[in-house]
């Protein structure tokens, strides 16, 4: 029940001090023509109200959240209350550098750490999450093109693996797009790419390891390819969390990296948001990047580079979420990040390991910190598919893997362990995936109905997606 629609007239709880100032009425050409709908309730039904909701809810702080490629790890509730502290949100973007050195030395450190574990020269912290991230990082490798009078490049290439958002960013970015395939290993085919490359490209997007799990053992050879053909080099940093600290991007020759803070360095992500998408680069590409950038030893000042392609977004970026990754960062330390990603590629190995005498791995081959499995298969003998099986974790408890991504796997699960899972936690979903998968071969009805025991059974999908109700309808009457 809605909020809305537990509201009654007269309800209500005095939590405001009385009003201080002098009440002034609006013109009547300023005044709303209808009553204002706000809910009408006590106290105690408000605090029930949400205390329900949360029920109804799952996330990482329920239980297991293997999302592929989106990161979902616990959220260490230090970088919260440093995020808290007063001296970071009682300050305003506009007030006097002088009397904000502490928080532009947040940046600066940021800048520093982030840099060192990248491999990148500089960074900007004005992007808001990834694709807007990718989409500065293109900017920047457009704008490096047209100094250098090299207008010819109109080409991004982009393997069949890539996040759906980096043919997107390529576009939005004025792009037409090459898609290049992926060989029988998962891994980028060498000789299309060969046959991709020429003058007219202007880079190549590419995450590493990819997104069927896979540390692409030729990524040396591929940058090579797109430096010798004139051409730059984009690391989509999504799946930053199984390598960093052990590997850094600008050493396997990328150019232009992003990163996402609300996954890899353990701040909200999606509705506990904001995001942060920063962009790092290396030194000949720094001049371009957005304003502001933090320079300066005692004193530190914003400064805008000379052929900055401009704002990317108003003032500095979603600030506290870099206070809580840099608070991640300085927790961990040099031990701790790469502990963090070597744990993580343990986690999702041990689980692909124990799964693969029933799912039919999508390349049987050591992983990185996600595998995927396709129930291609299980499909035909049994007619329970992917988004059956996901539908039916819910039922245990777990929140669904990624379903039907990436695109050249079908009937894809992609399932993504995070370091902060314990054995005890994976060995519970071990159970419940080995259960499920002897239900499809001994009851597959009762998968088609799943889940039964969420406080939503399963929706008309098809009817969701076309033809949402995304407003409430109130009374005329009210």
């Amino acid at each position: 029940m809605l909020v809305f629609e537990k509201s009654r007239p007269g309800r209500g709880t005095s939590v405001l001090p009385p009003c201080e100032v002098e009440t002034v009425t609006l013109p009547k050409k300023d005044r709303r023509e209808k009553k204002l709908h706000l809910p009408e309730l006590s106290e105690g039904e408000l605090g029930r109200h949400y205390s329900e909701l949360a029920k109804k809810s799952h996330g990482v702080n329920d239980g297991f959240y293997p999302l592929g490629s989106c990161t979902m790890k616990y959220n260490p509730r230090i970088d919260e209350e440093t995020a808290n502290l007063p001296g970071f949100t009682e300050i305003h973007p506009l007030q006097p550098e002088e009397t904000a050195q502490g928080c532009l030395k947040v940046l600066k450190f940021s800048e520093t750490y982030l840099c060192e574990i990248t491999g990148m020269d500089r960074m900007t912290f004005q992007p808001a999450a990834g694709a807007h991230g990718e989409f500065t990082g293109l900017l920047l490798i457009k704008t490096y093109h047209e100094s250098r009078n090299d207008t010819k490049r109109t080409k991004i290439i982009v393997p069949d693996s890539a996040h759906g958002t980096n043919p997107a960013s390529a576009a939005m970015a004025g792009y037409s797009v090459v898609s290049v395939p992926s060989g029988p290993d998962g891994c980028v085919n060498l000789e299309k790419l060969r046959e991709a490359a020429g003058e007219d490209v202007a880079g190549l997007m590419l995450t590493n390891p990819n997104t069927v799990g896979l540390f692409d053992k030729n990524i040396l050879e591929i940058t090579k390819i797109i430096h010798e053909c004139g051409g730059l080099c984009y690391y989509d940093g999504a799946n930053l969390n199984a390598v960093m600290g052990t590997v850094r991007p600008g050493d396997m020759g990328f150019d232009v990296i992003h990163l996402n803070l609300h996954k890899t360095f353990a701040t909200p992500h999606g509705g506990g948001g904001p995001g942060s998408g920063p962009v790092g680069c290396k030194q000949f590409l720094a001049e371009f990047l957005p304003s502001k950038l933090v320079e300066g030893e005692e004193v530190l000042t914003f400064r805008k580079p000379a052929s900055s392609i401009g704002e990317m977004k108003s003032f500095y970026g979603n600030f506290q979420v870099v206070v809580k990754a840099l608070t991640y960062i300085l927790t961990l330390g040099r031990e701790g990040i790469p502990e963090a990603s070597r744990n993580a590629v343990l986690n999702a190995n041990y689980m692909m390991f124990k799964l693969k005498d029933l799912y039919d791995m999508a390349y049987d081959q050591v992983c990185m910190h996600e595998f995927v499995m396709s129930l291609a298969s299980l499909k035909k003998e049994t007619g329970v598919s992917a988004m059956d099986i996901a539908k039916g974790l819910l039922d245990h408890g777990i929140h669904p893997p990624t379903m039907y991504f990436p695109l050249i796997v079908d009937e894809a699960l992609m399932v993504e362990p995070t370091e902060t899972e314990s054995r005890e936690t994976l060995d519970d979903a071990i159970e419940v995936f080995r259960s499920l998968y002897e239900l499809a071969r001994l009851n597959p009805e009762s998968l088609h109905e799943a889940p039964v025991t969420t406080p939503v059974s399963r929706l008309d999908e098809v009817t969701a997606a076309r033809h949402p109700v995304l407003r409430y309808r109130f009374e005329e009457s009210l």
